[in-house]
């Protein structure tokens, strides 16, 4: 399995797998730049997607999600800064008309297509100025479908500082993912927008089952501010042009790819100047320690902890023991290190302080905790917390 990461310096931009192409263009949802993009197989696709389960959902969402019950989907199209959500009956109908304006530039059913609409909650759609990129999108037909991997995760941005795009090789098939993503993000059942495209030939349960997998240990363990948005897509379009590959393999593929995302996502969050990962190890089960694990890389008081460098590991205590419903947590038996350096229950001496400044200095922050319970163990992936996030937040509508 090779790997493939377009933002690397010197790094070759990612290409699509065989018979993918795309467009981007400017359809008015933001000042200035591409808001729009279109994704499509030249061939008819198996699919698997997950979504929110927000009782705001979308749309988008909404309608996605019918479409995804055929496992048959072909295109994505993606809107960017306006999420389309709590606009009424209005946006359920500016909805249905992106997609059938899609299906129509391209040539195939409407309940081929998936749409993601992602950015401020409670505006319409400023139609008019969609409905003149799709006329100009008709009329340039698709052979203006030129654009790569790397622009279309650029005209999904947000509040993103940097577009985030991942390539993996499966044998002889390629899967390359595309994601935006980096507030109003802790996943539950999928995520932010990401999209997985492969031409690979995978069966429907075999491609479900993989995407399964895969989010629940990787987007499903990132957190930037606990906040599930209404949007939240995951998809998965593989149109065989390959051939077939071995299952396993591409399993692993998909999650190893997922995974790339997902760290991107978090190194990227909202005013976040480092990584923060949380592992539990030595828990009852996987739900107790992701549930953990999740409730440290959450606390305001440990992601700020980490934002000034400071070890301050009693804040990591209190986080842990906020899960009053796992009752065979017991405090003697819980190890914390940052990094590796023990911090509780051994408090480090003055020979280590230095070592442990110098680890809650660096981009990415480990911090490690044992329930001593079990053979369990999860990862869950987040950022610091700094004003910058208070900066983003505060004005974002204004």
């Amino acid at each position: 399995m090779t790997h493939d990461h377009a933002f690397e310096q010197g790094a070759s931009p990612v290409t699509w797998p065989v018979g993918f192409r795309a467009r981007t263009g400017h359809g008015g949802l933001r000042e200035h730049g591409d808001d729009i993009s279109i994704v499509v197989s030249d061939r008819p696709a198996t699919s698997a997607a997950m979504f929110t389960q927000s009782l705001f959902a979308g749309p988008a969402v909404l309608l996605s999600r019918a479409h995804a019950e055929g496992r048959s989907l072909r295109a994505v199209t993606t809107l960017a800064q306006n999420a389309n959500v709590a606009t009424g009956r209005r946006g359920e109908e500016n909805a249905a008309e992106v997609v059938r304006r899609v299906a129509q530039i391209l040539g195939i059913p409407a309940n081929e297509v998936l749409i993601g609409s992602t950015g401020v909650i409670g505006r319409p759609l400023p139609m008019d100025a969609v409905r003149a990129h799709f006329d100009e999108a008709a009329r340039d037909g698709l052979a203006a479908f030129t654009a790569g991997p790397l622009d279309v995760a650029r005209a999904m941005m947000t509040t993103d500082t940097r577009p985030k795009t991942a390539a993996r090789t499966v044998g002889q098939a390629r899967v390359v993912g595309v994601a935006k993503g980096v507030g109003m993000l802790e996943p539950d059942m999928a995520t932010m927008l990401a999209y997985v495209f492969t031409d690979a030939e995978m069966s429907p349960a075999g491609l479900d089952g993989a995407l399964r997998t895969a989010v629940d240990r990787t987007f499903n363990c990132l957190s930037i501010d606990t906040d599930t948005s209404t949007s939240d897509t995951v998809a998965v379009i593989a149109n065989g042009a390959a051939g077939p590959v071995d299952p396993a393999q591409f399993s692993e593929a998909l999650a190893d790819l997922c995974l790339d995302l997902t760290l991107q996502m978090a190194r990227d969050g909202e005013g976040a100047t480092k990584l923060l990962r949380v592992t539990v190890a030595r828990a009852r089960d996987h739900g107790q320690a992701r549930r953990v694990a999740k409730s440290v890389v959450n606390s305001p008081l440990v992601k700020t902890a980490v934002h000034g460098a400071d070890p301050n590991w009693g804040r990591v205590l209190m986080a842990v023991g906020k899960n009053t419903g796992d009752t065979d947590i017991a405090p003697d038996d819980v190890t914390v290190r940052f990094g590796d350096i023990e911090v509780y229950p051994e408090e480090p001496g003055a020979d280590t302080l230095g070592r442990l400044s110098e680890t809650m200095r660096r981009d990415e922050v480990d911090i490690l905790i044992t329930l001593g319970l079990g053979e369990a163990e999860a990862t869950v992936y987040g950022c610091d917390l700094s004003a910058g996030y208070i900066r983003v937040n505060a004005d974002y509508t204004t």
